[in-house]
C-alpha cells in the first residue's frame, strides 16, 4: 500500500497521511513494546501485526453498536485506515475493578473493588511527568476539552466499556479496566468550520490498552501488565508475551460474530 507523508510518530505507531485522500489516515503498527513511559522498550516481531488485528477487531465491534469512531478498514494487519483527527492530550481510563496504579492512590481499598458504574479517570498524555491524573475541572480550565466533551468522553468512555465487557464476558474473560483516547474531526470540506468538530474514540484498542484476566483470575493475565512486572527481559519473556497477544487476537476474532 503506498503511504503519504509522515505526520507523526509514537512509541507503538507511526500515522501517515493517505495518499490520495486527505481526510484520512493510515496508522502503520509498530512492533514494539514499552513501560515506565519508554524507559523499558523491546521489539517483538509480528506485535505490530496483532495489535493491527486487535484494533481492527476492536473498532469494528464499536461502529456495529453505533459508537462514533474514527475507524474505516485494515487492508493489512499491521496497517489501520482511520478518519484525521486532532488528537485531545487525554488517556481516559475506564476501571470496573480496583487494581494497579489506583490502589496506590486510594491504599484504603482492597484490590478488586468493583465501581458500578464503572469509575473513568483522566490522565494527560506528558511523558515527562509520567501522564499525571488530571481532573475535569482542570482540563476545562487549561482548555484542554470543553465541559461538554469531558462529559462527552465519560460517557462514550463508560459505553466502549461495557460493551467490550459483554463481549469479553462471553469469553470467560475479565476486562479490569481499559484506556481509550478521543480526536476532534478533521475535515477538508467547505463547510466544516459550520459546526463544532466531533468527537470519535481514536489512536488504537489493542492489548496493551487493557487488562485482561481469564476467568477473573490476576494470574491468568493475558495483557502488557507481563511485560511490566518482569523483574528481568529475555527472549523467553518476549515470546511468552507474543503468544499472549496472538491469543487475544484470536479471541477478538470471535468479536466479528457478536450479535448486536
Amino acid at each position: 500500500m503506498q503511504f503519504g507523508p509522515i505526520l507523526t510518530e509514537g512509541k507503538t505507531k507511526i500515522v501517515y497521511a493517505h495518499p490520495t485522500d486527505p481526510d484520512l489516515v493510515i496508522l502503520q503498527h509498530k512492533d514494539d513494546i514499552t513501560a515506565g513511559d519508554g524507559v523499558r522498550h523491546s521489539v517483538i516481531p509480528g506485535k505490530g501485526a496483532l495489535a493491527g488485528r486487535t484494533t481492527a477487531n476492536v473498532f469494528m465491534l464499536l461502529n456495529r453498536a453505533g459508537i462514533a469512531t474514527h475507524f474505516v478498514a485494515a487492508p493489512e494487519p499491521g496497517l489501520t485506515i482511520a478518519r484525521r483527527c486532532t488528537m485531545i492530550p487525554l488517556e481516559v481510563v475506564q476501571r470496573r475493578l480496583a487494581t494497579g496504579s489506583y490502589l496506590k492512590r486510594h491504599p484504603q481499598l482492597a484490590e478488586g473493588t468493583r465501581f458500578v458504574p464503572p469509575l473513568v479517570e483522566f490522565f494527560l498524555k506528558d511523558d515527562t511527568r509520567h501522564d499525571p491524573l488530571i481532573t475535569p475541572e482542570q482540563i476545562i480550565a487549561q482548555e484542554i476539552a470543553t465541559e461538554a466533551e469531558v462529559q462527552q468522553m465519560q460517557d462514550i468512555g463508560r459505553q466502549v466499556f461495557v460493551l467490550l465487557e459483554q463481549a469479553w464476558n462471553r469469553l470467560d474473560v475479565t476486562l479490569v479496566d481499559l484506556k481509550i483516547e478521543f480526536g476532534r474531526v478533521v475535515s477538508n470540506a467547505v463547510d466544516a468550520s459550520s459546526t463544532p468538530p466531533a468527537l470519535l474514540v481514536a489512536d488504537v484498542i489493542d492489548n496493551d490498552s487493557w487488562r485482561i484476566w481469564p476467568g477473573g483470575e490476576k494470574s491468568r493475565m493475558l495483557d502488557k501488565q507481563i511485560y511490566r512486572n518482569a523483574a528481568q527481559v529475555d527472549a523467553a519473556l518476549l515470546e511468552d508475551i507474543y503468544q499472549r497477544y496472538r491469543h487475544v487476537a484470536d479471541l477478538t476474532d470471535t468479536f466479528q460474530k457478536e450479535a448486536l
